[in-house]
């Protein structure tokens, strides 16, 4: 909706000088011709003196009063106010996934396997951040940046696929270690920080609570997503050479038991104001946690607002009251007259 404001609307009384002017000069006319009837007769008038008529200044009087009008509005500053719905683009939104790809994650109770499934869901979930940075890290005992933070998506995407246990040199689950590396990364980048941790095991001494603190300082969101059994379960991994399932041993030929330690990860979201996923067992639905927790963080960085558009309009009034004005100036026809005689003449 369009309407006009005055940016200096005090300016109005400058309206009683105009009538005043308009009021003396209309004061003077008549007064004029008030003292000429007084000593000429109105018969002898138009033969012995050259003025103007009657309605030339009532139209002069006309002239003023809009053109006095029009300056004193163009002095008041009229302009349309115009709302317009933009979207403000802040600072890009600077996204860590952390990707547990220790051997636990080969696991097949999750079609084709935790993995597999995991890398699935983060390709279906990149067309919402096409505007922002996303990286990745890929953590087992030890953390390594496979994407730095990118909007080239189509890389992150071939670092992704290339992600596997043979990704980190060190076995185990060390989730302080990769929080603090996600921080220190995002920590040098502006605008809406977070991480999405994604693991199936439970941390080995590396003060994942700690990290987590440091990471609510440097203002990390971390969501994380726990998926496998917080009781333990043994861990079932398909031999692609020979498609038998086989069981992970350790060295001395036990079998590996996998815990999730859910309560850790619960209590790093809570601390920097994220959320804990258990998926357990069950299809990690990243494109659902991305909707409830990711995407309300990103469309941060995006946001629809009113925006006031001034049009100033003072030059049109000024434009308008100087056509007013010189009518105002040629309304007086003593000068058209006296041109006319001496042609005549």
């Amino acid at each position: 909706m369009n309407w006009i404001e005055f940016e200096h609307g005090d300016r109005a009384i400058c309206l009683l000088a105009v009538l005043l002017v308009v009021l003396f000069f209309t004061y003077q006319i008549f007064a004029q011709r008030r003292k000429l009837g007084s000593f000429v007769g109105k018969e002898l008038q138009d033969a012995l003196v050259t003025r103007a008529s009657l309605r030339s200044r009532i139209l002069q009087i006309i002239c003023l009063a809009f053109s006095g009008i029009l300056f004193v509005v163009a002095l008041m500053q009229p302009q349309i106010v115009k709302k317009e719905h933009v979207v403000a683009s802040r600072d890009k939104a600077n996204i860590f996934i952390a990707l547990d790809v220790s051997k636990s994650m080969l696991a097949t109770d999750v079609a084709p396997d935790r993995l597999e499934r995991a890398k699935s869901e983060i390709r279906d979930m990149l067309p919402s951040f096409t505007t922002h940075n996303v990286g990745l890290l890929a953590f087992a005992g030890r953390t390594t940046v496979l994407s730095p933070l990118t909007m080239d998506h189509g890389f992150f995407r071939l670092v992704l696929d290339s992600a596997s246990p043979r990704s980190v040199t060190l076995g185990g689950t060390n989730i302080g270690e990769v929080i603090r590396k996600g921080t220190k990364l995002l920590s040098a980048h502006e605008g809406p920080k977070a991480m999405i941790l994604i693991t199936d095991g439970e941390d080995h001494d590396s003060y994942p609570l700690e990290a987590a603190e440091e990471a609510r300082r440097a203002g990390v969101v971390i969501i994380t997503v726990g998926f496998g059994s917080e009781t333990g379960s043994t861990i079932d991994v398909l031999d692609r050479k020979t498609g038998i399932k086989k069981r992970i041993t350790d060295s001395s030929g036990a079998e590996v038991v996998s815990r999730l330690d859910g309560e850790t990860l619960r209590q790093i979201a809570s601390k920097t104001g994220g959320v804990y996923v258990p998926a357990k067992t069950g299809v990690l639905d990243l494109e659902g946690i991305m909707a409830q927790h990711i995407l309300p963080l990103v469309n941060e960085t995006n946001q629809e607002n009113v925006r006031e558009v001034r049009i100033e309009l003072f030059q049109w009034f000024v434009g308008i009251g100087l056509v007013f004005f010189l009518g105002f100036l040629i309304s007086d026809g003593r000068l058209f007259r006296r041109m006319r005689k001496e042609r005549n003449a």
